[in-house]
């Protein structure tokens, strides 16, 4: 494995600082509760590390599990992992499900009442990326803890 730090000393901006999983059972419950270990992650995250996360992140990484899980609750029926990593630079978020079907952002359309979540992902993420697993896929998608010119929510 690689050196862990940039030749200063100081932590590479992408070593996994920390890192926590959870299996949720895809009920109606489980939205929530992956909104809730979102935030405790967070708090932990603050806590541990000494890391700063503002409310920007906190608000977006809670909107990104929130948006992903309930994909995931409503188009592949049972678990669901969820995944949460923090870097010197982003927050990733890694939610697994069992079906293989690739999801697809629609054409923007005002009119259409639902089905936003995977534009809104896409619009508020530095990354978002799909693949396959041996069964079912695994979404990631990193937030910059960046809250510089560009990161502003309105």
């Amino acid at each position: 494995m690689g050196s862990d730090t940039d030749g200063d000393g100081c932590t590479a901006p992408d070593e996994q600082l920390m890192r926590v999983g959870y299996a949720l059972d895809g009920d109606d419950s489980c939205i929530a509760d992956a909104r809730h270990h979102a935030a405790a992650f967070l708090d932990q995250v603050s806590d541990d590390q000494h890391l700063h996360v503002s409310a920007r992140v906190r608000d977006l990484t809670q909107l990104v599990v929130s948006e992903l899980v309930t994909n995931t609750r409503k188009y592949a029926p049972g678990p669901v992992l969820l995944e949460l990593r923090i870097t010197a630079r982003t927050v990733e978020v890694m939610v697994w499900d069992s079906d293989p079907t690739i999801p697809a952002a629609r054409a923007a359309d005002p009119s259409r009442i639902g089905q936003h979540g995977l534009e809104i992902v896409k619009a508020v993420v530095e990354n978002f990326e799909v693949q396959r697993e041996p069964v079912g896929k695994r979404i990631t998608a990193r937030i910059a803890l960046d809250d510089g010119p560009g990161h502003d929510l309105t």
